[in-house]
């Protein structure tokens, strides 16, 4: 599925990047994130503020030009030929510089790998689903006689909502809807597969989302990212509970009982040491593990999570930290800092397309936002010391467990720079002699 981490760092075949330089044995999907361009709608995704701005700037040369150009032919500017040349010039560059980036991102990010080969470039989104689950089910196939770990990193729930005919307009809820149905079924075979190899009881399955609904995804009235309820926010916000509150399920028949409901804050970062604890591994201990085994609360024999400090970061920012107060059962959430919402009222950025992390898009709170989410999980009643007696012992606990946190923190170099994030011709998975980079071996292998 969607691995989303990148492939290369210095050259364009050293996929440093790539999941068989950590840890896997096998791979097949997407190395970078679905966006609405692998699907060529006319709504691009892609740093579409940004790419407004290029165009503007790029319209405005052109202007000059033209304008520099009609001067000198009717003898209005006395101008140098070689000026207007150079500005042209310059302007053509510029265009190619950046359109190259977002211009043809379906054929440079839309990419479909097997291991290391790129089968498919651009990627043939309606196929995908059925390549996907085929993959998956053949996986489970080949090593139904070992222990093996399958991570599924599902396309779908995600922008551009590729759904299959099949499932269009099976919803209620619109093209969104659709999708979810699709997945559900997808999620169904893959259970199937399993329980047809005779590895129902001796196989755990965990289902969960990486975050909750976006909210700035929209077409019009559409609402194409989601919904999250009563919690305040959504992806990409940092600490409110609609971007990072999500479900999870789990399936262990022959060793947890089924219908079992656990009220108790877990983290995504909780995988690794199950992982490890199911295999029968130990979990390093040169280092700082954030998570928790899940097995302890899943088999009963605690009561509460492992967690009582969570760290709710934006980027590299700090912007939440909740408190699950064990003798209480109190969960405090503050919030050193929140997204500024556009409109104000709106519950999310609407007009940036995505919340940003800092700078004049986040508002910081001193004293933070604190908030009792075991009596207001919507976040709509901040405390103070004034409606709260607890306040400032709170916020002083949290503050501590802040400064604990940060001891254990190795500074590392900024993923989300600018120069990180501009494309580089250098490093783009390709297929074919660059820049003719299409193929399509799926079909050639059918």
């Amino acid at each position: 599925g969607k691995w989303h981490m990148g492939v290369n760092c210095k050259s364009r075949r050293d996929h440093c990047h790539h999941p068989l330089n950590h840890g896997f044995d096998y791979f097949y999907g997407m190395p970078f994130t679905l966006l609405n361009e692998c699907q060529g709608t006319d709504d691009p995704e892609l740093a579409k503020s940004l790419q407004d701005t290029y165009w503007l700037y790029t319209q405005t040369i052109i202007l000059a030009v033209l304008t520099l150009l009609i001067g000198k032919l009717t003898k209005l500017l006395s101008v140098k030929w070689k000026i207007i040349i150079c500005l042209a010039i310059c302007s053509l560059l510029y265009f190619i510089s950046w359109f190259s980036s977002y211009g043809f991102t379906k054929y440079w990010n839309c990419v479909l790998m097997r291991n290391h080969d790129i089968t498919e470039q651009p990627m043939n989104l309606e196929k995908t689903t059925s390549n996907m689950l085929k993959e998956a089910v053949s996986f489970i196939e080949r090593n139904k006689h070992r222990p093996f770990l399958l991570f599924v990193s599902l396309l779908h729930v995600h922008t551009p909502l590729v759904t299959t005919e099949k499932f269009q307009g099976r919803s209620r809820h619109g093209l969104y809807g659709d999708n979810v149905e699709e997945m559900d079924w997808m999620v169904g075979r893959l259970l199937d597969a399993i329980d047809k190899e005779g590895l129902k009881n001796t196989t755990f399955v965990y289902f969960a989302s990486d975050h909750g609904g976006s909210l700035e995804a929209h077409r019009g009235n559409a609402q194409l990212g989601g919904w999250n309820g009563i919690y305040k926010g959504g992806k990409g916000m940092g600490g409110w509970e609609g971007g990072i509150r999500v479900p999870g399920i789990v399936r262990w028949p022959g060793v947890l009982p089924a219908g079992t409901v656990i009220n108790e804050p877990t983290s995504l970062m909780d995988i690794f040491p199950t992982v490890v604890h199911l295999a029968g591994g130990t979990v390093p201990r040169d280092r700082v593990i954030d998570g928790r085994t899940l097995l302890p609360l899943l088999q009963g024999t605690v009561q509460h999570s492992g967690h009582e400090f969570m760290f709710h970061y934006c980027g590299v920012f700090l912007h939440a930290v909740r408190w699950h107060q064990k003798d209480s059962g109190t969960i405090w959430k503050a919030h050193y800092a929140t997204p500024v919402f556009q409109p104000e009222a709106s519950g999310a950025c609407f007009e940036r397309g995505i919340c940003p992390c800092f700078g004049d898009g986040v508002t910081h709170h001193d004293p933070p936002l604190l908030f009792d989410l075991s009596q207001d999980p919507s976040e709509a009643n901040p405390l103070s010391a004034g409606t709260e007696p607890l306040f400032d012992a709170v916020m002083r606990r949290i503050g501590e467990a802040v400064e604990e946190h940060r001891k254990t923190l190795t500074p590392v170099p900024q993923q989300l720079s600018p120069d990180n994030n501009i494309w580089k011709p250098w490093l783009q998975p390709c297929c074919g002699t660059f820049p003719f980079c299409w193929c399509d071996e799926e079909n050639s292998k059918a």
